[in-house]
């Protein structure tokens, strides 16, 4: 798979690659145990920093599609449950986000849209987990 960078994205790059590795499993370009390019070399491939590769592995790392092998580096790791689940967000999404383009929601109004939402629901999160 070839990972791209929009450098004019107002998205941020850790979140454009965590993106595209998760589309990947979701539409089956990676499979159980594949690895991912090492930091370095992806960082070198895309034309961004180490640090921002770094960041996106962890983040899939906590999310349950990356685990990390010391001696093979990045490996996708299936949870059946969570590709189940990814696949029908993205249908989910797609419809919704179908939509809003059709009544003239710009990208910027829906990005500012699921992190509202998200945002909201991991505020909910700690709330509950403070309790």
């Amino acid at each position: 798979m070839v990972f791209e960078i929009d450098f004019n994205s107002n998205e941020a790059f850790y979140i454009q690659l965590c993106n595209q590795i998760i589309l990947g499993i979701a539409t089956d370009a990676f499979s159980e145990g594949d690895p991912l390019p090492s930091v370095r070399a992806l960082a070198e491939q895309i034309g961004i920093n180490m640090h921002t590769v770094n960041k996106a592995y962890s983040l899939l790392r906590q999310e349950g599609f990356v685990r990390v092998d010391r001696r093979r580096g990045a490996v996708i790791s299936l949870d059946a449950d969570k590709l189940q689940a990814v696949k029908e967000m993205r249908r989910e999404l797609s419809v919704s986000l179908a939509r809003g383009i059709c009544h003239g929601i710009s990208r910027e109004e829906a990005h500012q849209m699921v992190d509202e939402i998200y945002n909201l629901f991991l505020s909910k999160n700690d709330s509950l987990e403070q309790e």
